[in-house]
């Protein structure tokens, strides 16, 4: 827990901790309870509480019997004081998410990423579609704090360019960020998608299990998300999760980078697909087919017990764990998470085979098992981690908030 301070000149940091204090506090927090935790004045919590609740954003809600004296009154977050919009860029389909000030989501919606649309088109549409979501909510715009956008990398997070992604084609060098907040009149924040999936763990996830863990997100690309002490890695360029180019298979396919058996290049969904139609398990799709439409047919044949989509899915679980133990001995993460667009359509199949292939791999040098589990978010994951990037840039306390410039 953070530290207040009384000086004067810091009282938006302080607002800070105490709103964040309040906020990992759904049963409500005291004021005495707040100063004892944060170590600032009752005056100080009394003024900035004060102030919270006449935002709207802090309410009291009952009263808190301890003993002789007073009842105290607790404080306790009002998730509908503000919002924060959430947009999940993916080379197949585009997911946007409402998040009310508790990061819950107040609504969502999905749509395929259209075929040859250009940025400036699809950057359009997003704005309508956020602009048509607050519209059907009746959430007023000044409510809203802003725009989280979740894009494939590499980026450029100190210009918010997208640089150039390889499963977007026409996307080189697009200043996404500048560009939706013109388009929207918001402020936009914009993040790798692996970081964003891996930031709506930690909001969303429970005490100490989300301190240190690694999250393999799976779209139509892949990538890695990765926690230490509650802290996302980012990197030096804010580019850290690009896992593909981990060779799993010397004798696999030929890989963009000219070797032989990355792991991007074996387990994407339009890997799968592809094997699956080469093989004649699934038939191929008409040409108006989405990668999408294409993996969910696939996935419905393995459900349905076809020996060869489950044997493709088996080898696929062989890849992932082999790539995992090497990420887990490099981090010594004790617990893995998966999530992302496609992963619940194999899930069921994949995650046990990799779960008892990563913890009986004799490569694993980690002295504790390594627990493999499902996200429970969803497969907006990504969406609702830009959206909660928002609210953890207005929520969370920052020791930058003290340096104080002339």
């Amino acid at each position: 827990m953070r530290r207040g301070t009384n000086l004067l000149a810091v009282g938006g940091f302080n607002q800070a901790v105490i709103l964040d204090l309040i906020r990992r506090a759904p049963q409500g927090l005291s004021r005495v309870e707040i100063a004892g935790a944060t170590g600032l004045s009752a005056q100080t919590v009394s003024n900035v509480s004060r102030r919270l609740i006449d935002s709207g954003i802090v309410l009291e809600a009952g009263k808190l019997n301890v003993g002789p004296g007073k009842p105290r009154t607790l404080l306790q977050l009002e998730p509908t004081g503000l919002y924060s919009i959430g947009v999940h860029l993916d080379p197949t389909v585009i997911t946007y998410v409402l998040l009310d000030l508790a990061g819950d989501v107040v609504t969502d919606h999905r749509a395929p990423l259209p075929a040859n649309a250009t940025p400036d088109s699809i950057i359009r549409e997003m704005a309508e579609r956020i602009a048509a979501i607050l519209e059907d909510s009746v959430v007023p715009h000044d409510r809203v704090l802003g725009v989280g956008i979740a894009a494939p990398g590499p980026v450029d997070a100190a210009l918010g360019i997208l640089l150039d992604p390889p499963l977007l084609d026409g996307w080189t060098r697009v200043p996404l960020r500048e560009a939706l907040a013109d388009a929207t009149g918001f402020p936009v924040v914009l993040e790798k998608d692996v970081a964003a999936a891996a930031v709506a763990e930690i909001w969303t996830g429970g005490g100490g299990e989300r301190d240190n863990f690694a999250f393999f997100y799976y779209g139509t690309g892949i990538g890695m998300g990765l926690v230490i002490d509650r802290d996302v890695l980012r990197g030096s360029s804010n580019n850290a999760g690009d896992m593909g180019h981990i060779r799993v298979a010397p004798t696999g396919p030929l890989c963009s980078c000219g070797r032989r058996g990355c792991i991007g290049e074996l387990v994407v969904p339009h890997r799968l697909v592809a094997e699956a139609v080469e093989t004649g398990i699934i038939a191929e799709g008409p040409p108006a087919s989405s990668v999408d439409d294409d993996f969910s047919r696939f996935s419905d044949v393995a459900a349905d017990g076809s020996a060869g989509a489950i044997a493709i899915l088996d080898r696929t679980a062989a890849h992932i764990a082999a790539a995992v133990v090497v990420i887990t001995n490099l981090l010594d993460v004790d617990r893995v998470i998966f999530g992302g667009p496609f992963w619940q359509r194999v899930s069921a199949r994949v995650l046990p085979t990799i779960a008892e292939l990563v913890n009986a791999d004799p490569a694993l040098i980690s002295p504790h098992p390594i627990e493999v589990s499902d996200s429970a978010i969803g497969e907006d994951v990504a969406a609702i981690g830009a959206g909660c990037l928002v609210l953890d840039h207005f929520l969370s306390p920052r020791p930058s908030a003290l340096l104080i410039s002339e």
